[in-house]
């Protein structure tokens, strides 16, 4: 180390007088701390209190309460909730059965009168069958039954059934030349969305249903009934306009388009351009077949 560099350095004088200006005025004690013990000074402070008053020191310093317990010390856990069973696998495939016995609508129509096993049944005042001509060319399913539809027995018969009127008008139709039912025959409580256990308990009836009439063209009336007939999983703004296929349990394919339902258009009216253009396709399709 060189002499210049010797000389350089700070005396201690220097860094004591640097540490006094930052604060750092007291050294440190020769003996230890220990940090913890400082909890327990308050109550060493009132000990030294009650022998200096002439008290107990002992009852000075109340042991500490123990914490109380838990819940699930205190309280047994709350057992889980069971699942429901009904509707249940069995109830789908007795559905299955009887859709597959029937040969007829009218048998159709008296199986599901008879099954219980879909829990809607119970709620519902009246079986939703369907309605218009069985022999139609045209087919529209739907979802489920409203309020108007449970009271009446018949399939969109509401603000929707008359918006879905106006619409079939529009391509030269009517109730006489179409057929129109629901995936759900049931109204769902305060027209709730059926549930999918619920749907597949009722997908037998409605696909045996589609299979009896054999229509030329089928119309899927809003995503639930697109989704349920065609196996898909996409939203009903990308199915809409473009055809699909429903194959029935004999192996038979149906021309199908999904497209809105006059719910949905009477809550979203800039979209009814969307159903005309459907409609349209609907329209040819049924002329090109009959040609």
């Amino acid at each position: 180390m060189t002499a210049a560099s010797h000389d350089d350095r700070p005396d201690l004088g220097d860094i004591l007088a640097f540490y006094a200006e930052a604060g750092a005025d007291e050294a440190l004690s020769e003996e230890p701390i220990d940090r913890f013990a400082a909890a327990s000074r308050p109550a060493q402070i009132d000990a030294s209190a009650a022998r200096a008053s002439g008290r107990d020191p002992t009852a000075a310093v109340a042991p500490p309460k123990p914490a109380p317990p838990s819940r699930s010390e205190s309280q047994p856990r709350p057992a889980p909730a069971r699942p429901t069973t009904v509707p249940d696998e069995a109830q789908a495939a007795l559905a299955r059965e009887l859709a597959g016995k029937a040969s007829t609508l009218a048998e159709l129509r008296e199986a599901m009168a008879s099954f219980d096993g879909c829990n809607l049944k119970f709620t519902a005042k009246s079986l939703v069958f369907a309605d218009g001509n069985p022999e139609a060319e045209l087919m529209l399913v739907g979802e489920a039954p409203g309020r108007d539809e449970d009271l009446e027995g018949l399939p969109f018969v509401g603000r929707s059934g008359r918006l879905l009127d106006r619409m079939l008008a529009a391509i030269g139709r009517d109730r006489r030349s179409t057929y129109i039912a629901n995936v759900i025959p049931w109204r769902p409580p305060g027209n709730r969305t059926p549930t999918p256990h619920e749907t597949e308990i009722c997908r037998p009836f409605i696909e045996r249903q589609i299979e009896l009439v054999n229509p030329k063209v089928l119309v899927n009336l809003g995503g639930p009934s697109a989704k349920t007939l065609l196996n898909t999983t996409e939203g009903i703004l990308r199915l809409r306009g473009n055809w699909r296929a429903h194959t029935t349990a004999s192996g038979v394919a149906i021309a199908a388009m999904p497209t809105l339902h006059p719910a949905y258009l009477l809550r979203t009216p800039a979209h009814k351009r969307l159903a005309w253009r459907d409609f349209l396709e609907v329209k040819m399709k049924l002329a090109a077949l009959q040609g």
